[in-house]
């Protein structure tokens, strides 16, 4: 194994198509799960980093996406980390009760891939990843959690394609 992928993390977007304002009583419900959600996702074993807005709490105020379009950008150690506050915290209430508050997506709204520790990718490397995915389905460069890759198939994806092994 390289030293690159024994030092991989996985990235990770996701983007929500809001039903109403976040200012408005229908999504109030969501927003008071904002700081308990990220909060847990904070002291959430194998979690690295999460986006947010400079003098705020979270990134729901950035729109890189789209004016009703928020995002969500965190960093985490493993797949496994990541799927355990997804699915195995608070979280679940708000993926439960995301119809209330969110679009359904009919095409890809999250998108998982590899990054060299110490990384932090930016919104657009994340929105570029997702487009990826969205336009060639899942591979080593842009995946989800039911067509995962490895860190060391991103990495022999790049190479083969001449990048840049460290951009993963």
């Amino acid at each position: 194994m390289t030293a690159s992928v024994r030092t991989a993390h996985l990235a990770e977007l996701n983007i929500a198509t809001l039903r109403h304002p976040l200012d408005d009583p229908r999504i109030a419900p969501f927003v008071e799960l904002l700081d308990p959600v990220n909060a847990a996702a904070d002291g959430t074993p194998g979690f690295v980093w999460r986006l947010v807005e400079e003098g705020a709490a979270d990134a729901t105020a950035l729109r890189p996406a789209g004016e009703n379009v928020i995002v969500n950008l965190s960093v985490w150690e493993s797949p496994e980390a990541l799927w355990d506050f997804t699915y195995r915290s608070g979280h679940l209430e708000v993926m439960r009760r995301r119809r209330e508050w969110f679009e359904r997506h009919v095409e890809a709204h999250l998108v998982l891939w590899w990054v060299p520790a110490g990384h932090l990718p930016t919104v657009d490397e994340a929105l570029e990843r997702l487009a990826h995915l969205q336009a060639h389905g899942p591979s080593p460069r842009a995946f989800t959690f039911t067509s995962s890759y490895t860190a060391a198939e991103a990495e022999a994806e790049a190479e083969a394609a001449g990048q840049d092994a460290a951009t993963v």
